[in-house]
């Protein structure tokens, strides 16, 4: 009998709830997205940051949500400029050493909603780091780790314009 009655409760709630684990809340009539060329006011950052990051920008939204792109009149739009790439030492340890060195990469980013005025933000910093080890070359790993911040930063402004958290 227990096992039968939370069979019937596995079963209903399989079947019976739709739970979206991601959280995203796009209002029905927002149906387009414009994702404009960031700009590229770090020093040091290599040339072609900005261009990634709008491009890793434009593929999240693309993949993750039911959006089309459009640079027409777009229902959302986002915009802004790599604002810090920055390498520092972390770690220290005895003998003027580190251990571990630091890549941080902050980005302000504009969001316009052309339906809802007061979700605007502007200027809003979102910032990430990776830690490596002192003894790798920073140049042979410099582009897995801007992938991987930019990664943790492409869902921190995603989950900041379409989940409300």
């Amino acid at each position: 009998m227990r096992t039968g009655l939370t069979l019937l409760w596995i079963i209903i709630l399989l079947f019976g709830c739709s739970i979206s684990f991601k959280g995203i809340n796009i209002p029905t009539d927002v149906n387009t997205y414009f994702v404009d060329n960031f700009l590229n006011n770090a020093m040091g950052a290599p040339g072609d940051i900005n261009q990634r990051f709008s491009e890793a920008l434009r593929s999240k939204i693309r993949n993750e949500s039911r959006l089309v792109y459009n640079d027409q009149n777009p229902d959302i739009e986002f915009s802004g400029s790599i604002v810090r790439f920055s390498l520092s030492p972390e770690a220290p340890q005895a003998g003027n050493t580190v251990a571990l060195n630091k890549l941080e990469i902050s980005v302000a980013v504009d969001y316009v909603n052309n339906k809802d005025e007061s979700k605007n933000w502007k200027a809003k910093q979102f910032t990430f780091f990776r830690t490596f080890a002192s003894d790798q070359d920073f140049i042979s790993i410099q582009d897995g780790l801007i992938d991987e911040i930019f990664k943790q930063l492409m869902e921190n402004i995603f989950n900041d314009a379409f989940t409300g958290w």
